[in-house]
């Protein structure tokens, strides 16, 4: 007789062998005692949790007929009717199972449909089983929406996917959805003993432990692994040969590892790390391990009254959870978790895993439980030495019988702006760059509802934070400041004549404006440009035919260095000038002084433009 797997041999044949999917079974189970079946149910889950077998049971509850002919649908089919034997043995003709992975098409799904019409042969009820349903085609799921919806009387539908996400919303909504849930390591574990105890093989629990983890809740790995560890063990379950055909790594390592690392024992992480190595221990299961652990020596630091398990590594994990503080148990369990990504980045996994774990030592909070860095240093001024640069702004005196502010007359706004100073091109140098502007400390006095207020005034850019640009560049690249030049006047004239005959464009015009003219030949001119860029393809000899049509037929060379007087810089100079003029037209300006004071009014940065922009 040929051997037959233990995932097959204990494959559940009744309700109460499924293990783990209580809640599934007692909805079935209720719904078939009280006869309240639906026409159409949706299993789903990962692999190996029971899905099929959960099927199978179904069809045999709706066929059963008990041992003596005459049953009914019930929750606990005999097992020994015609109908039971059959659908165990896959040759009851009334229950379909399809293979959608293999067959995912329309032709498929009518083919099958089909036979719906037809009464049932042997059974009392058709059973269309569709296995990983998620994987038919759209024009499949089309096809089979009518006759899921409303089935003959007699049949009944049983879907199952490991992918519910992909199947279709308007077949999801026709169907009894059951979600099992992968199995507890305790359970599965629990499960191999019975096995193993019927099969009478010798069995270690810490070698079941392994096995019951590394099926990662699904009981069909669990027994696949069981009989591999069966075979690999010579017909015996012993842990280290366990733990070698699964390829985990010795607990002693893992331990060694955190005892080093509480202890901040670089030489003996190194140490072990090297020993896996020359064992050709897994690093990735080295983390995976590490990480379980440190999961349960956090519990045991936040819940000191937790109850151990029956592992005989809890008395070891006790004494580490005492040994290690809880934010560094916390940071290496980050540390590790994510460190199992960047071992395929790294030259080699060992390598790797050295530096996730060597991590912690170079991060390892201060025993005062400060986190601060230990190479960076802080670059901020001191307080003191801000609080010097803000002005010193006395508090206004109280006003006794504030009144409504009345709007400025327009003489007055007419005298404040014939008041401020114009710059000229010669002063242009002499601008101060706009963060390093000093603030207006200075008061007029102003009569308002009969007293004397102190009114003060408050530059708009002490309120303006400097932008992301302005804080990354350099000091000297924020104030680009101008010197003008009599070479400079002459260029900035010539270069407007051709913007304003649109004669230059694009990046010629950038080269206009950004260049310097440093030396004026009769026929040839030196223009100096900081980015070399500008000066790249032929947009030189554009800009030279754009002068020769204006009356210059000069030939241009073009050198790199710093531009201190450019068309591009007398711009900017003069859009800060009437910027100032406008900022300081209207923070001297009585009404709005008066809104500031009395209603805590504030000018938003910003939004002050100069007339005509």
């Amino acid at each position: 007789m040929s051997y037959v797997v233990l995932a097959r041999k204990y494959r559940p044949r009744h309700f109460a062998e499924m293990v783990g999917q209580s809640h599934v079974v007692q909805a079935l189970s209720n719904a078939l005692i009280s006869q309240r079946l639906h026409h159409a149910y949706l299993f789903t889950g990962t692999r190996g949790v029971g899905k099929t077998t959960v099927s199978r049971i179904l069809a045999k509850s709706l066929n059963c007929v008990g041992p003596d002919g005459q049953g009914g649908i019930t929750a606990e089919p005999c097992g020994v009717c015609e109908a039971c034997r059959d659908i165990d043995a896959g040759r009851f003709v009334d229950y379909t199972e399809l293979d959608a992975a293999s067959n995912r098409g329309v032709d498929e799904v009518q083919a099958l449909l089909e036979q719906a019409v037809y009464k049932p042969v042997q059974g009392r009820f058709k059973v269309f089983m569709i296995d990983e349903v998620h994987m038919l085609t759209n024009t499949a799921f089309n096809a089979m929406l009518k006759t899921l919806e409303e089935p003959p009387e007699y049949l009944k539908f049983v879907l199952a996917t490991t992918d519910p996400q992909k199947v279709p919303v308007t077949v999801l909504s026709r169907c009894l959805q059951f979600n099992l849930r992968p199995m507890a390591p305790e359970t599965v574990q629990e499960h191999l003993v019975h096995v193993l105890q019927s099969e009478s093989v010798a069995a270690e629990p810490q070698a079941l432990r392994l096995i019951a983890r590394a099926a990662r809740g699904s009981m069909r790995d669990a027994l696949s692994l069981t009989d591999q560890a069966i075979a690999f063990g010579g017909g015996q379950l012993v842990e280290h040969t366990v733990r070698q055909m699964l390829g985990a790594v010795d607990r002693t390592h893992v331990f060694r590892l955190i005892e080093a690392l509480a202890q901040a024992d670089g030489a003996a992480v190194v140490e072990t790390v090297d020993t896996l190595r020359v064992n050709g221990l897994s690093a990735a299961s080295t983390l995976e391990e590490m990480t379980g652990l440190l999961q349960r020596m956090a519990v045991l630091q936040a819940v000191p009254g937790a109850p151990l398990t029956d592992d005989p590594d809890d008395v070891r994990l006790a004494e580490l959870a005492a040994l290690m503080p809880a934010d560094e148990t916390q940071l290496l369990y980050s540390l590790c978790l994510h460190g199992r990504a960047e071992l395929g980045l790294a030259p080699d996994e060992y390598a790797g895993l050295t530096m996730v774990l060597l991590r912690l030592l170079a991060f390892k909070p201060a025993a005062d439980g400060s986190a601060e860095k230990k190479t960076l240093k802080s670059v901020a001024e001191p307080p003191q030495a801000r609080r010097e640069v803000l002005p010193s702004v006395a508090p206004p005196a109280p006003v006794e019988t504030p009144r409504p502010p009345q709007p400025p007359e327009p003489e007055r706004l007419q005298e404040a702006h014939d008041s401020v100073p114009t710059l000229t091109d010669a002063d242009l140098a002499s601008l101060p760059p706009w963060h390093d502007a000093t603030p207006m400390e200075t008061a007029a006095p102003s009569t308002h509802g009969g007293s004397m207020v102190q009114v003060l005034s408050i530059p708009v850019r002490d309120l303006q934070a400097p932008t992301r640009a302005e804080r990354g560049a350099s000091p000297a690249r924020r104030q680009a400041e101008l010197q003008p030049t009599e070479l400079g006047g002459f260029w900035n004239e010539t270069v407007q004549v051709l913007v304003r005959n649109e004669a230059i464009t694009a990046l010629v015009r950038e080269l206009a404006l950004q260049s310097q003219l440093m030396d004026r030949q009769a026929d040839a001119w030196t223009l100096q440009i900081q980015h070399e860029s500008l000066g790249q393809g032929n947009t030189r000899e554009r800009l030279e035919s754009a002068l020769a049509q204006h009356g210059h037929a000069v030939r241009l060379v073009l050198c790199s260095g710093p531009v201190s007087d450019s068309p591009a810089l007398r711009a900017a100079a003069l859009a800060r000038q009437r910027q100032d003029e406008a900022e300081r037209l209207i923070l001297a300006d009585p009404f709005v002084q008066s809104m500031m004071r009395d209603f805590g009014g504030k000018i938003v940065p910003g939004t002050l433009r100069p007339d005509g922009e």
